[in-house]
């Protein structure tokens, strides 16, 4: 059995933020990198960001097995290994994966006890503010993310919980809340209970 925790949301919803902040507020959480084909940004690190790998590399791993579950997103492959899986969710700690709504079905075919949040901003205009580039119209990359954008929210019934993140602070709180209770779930305190139920006897 293992403990992952699903987070998912259109490109601008503010999902990495609010990943990278639960984390700095629970360091015992660990997050699962992913191999990713697309370019490697200023300021990214490799193998802390992504394992970022050529396409022949991640076609490869596709075929043989290494991924749990891989998608094309924006033109470029995402996937996340069982490797990292089975690394980082070992010994009773919790993962956390920041996957699109493809890899989040993947996942939680897999683990149905996966708790699956899906982030999504106040409005639309606040998407297209978050997507829109320092020109004044929404460029083609901008538009293109703001129509898959559309298409993910369609996908929101799948998901355990949804954050509305309009306040950041608002929605940290509310992801750190659903964290807790992730761990206060009853099968993870089985065995306290069966210890009680045994010393009454």
């Amino acid at each position: 059995m293992r403990d992952i925790i699903i987070i998912s949301g259109p490109s601008g919803c503010g999902k990495s933020t609010l990943i990278a902040m639960m984390l700095a507020e629970f360091p015992e959480l660990r997050f699962s990198v992913s191999h990713t084909t697309r370019p490697q940004r200023p300021g990214e690190v490799d193998g802390r960001d992504y394992h970022f790998v050529s396409r022949e590399a991640f076609a490869r791993l596709a075929r043989g097995g290494r991924f749990a579950e891989w998608a094309e997103v924006h033109g470029h492959s995402y996937g996340t290994s069982w490797k990292e899986i089975r690394a980082k969710s070992a010994r009773g700690r919790t993962l956390v994966l920041d996957v699109d709504v493809q890899g989040a079905r993947s996942i939680k075919s897999r683990f149905p006890e996966a708790m699956a949040v899906f982030v999504v901003p106040p409005t639309l205009a606040a998407l297209k503010k978050r997507l829109r580039s320092r020109q004044e119209r929404l460029d083609g990359e901008a538009r293109r993310r703001l129509g898959a954008a559309m298409k993910e929210l369609r996908a929101y019934r799948r998901y355990d919980y949804v954050i509305v993140n309009d306040e950041l602070a608002t929605a940290l709180a509310d992801l750190c809340c659903l964290y807790v209770a992730f761990l206060r779930q009853t099968r993870h305190h089985g065995a306290e209970v069966q210890k009680l139920l045994r010393g009454a006897k």
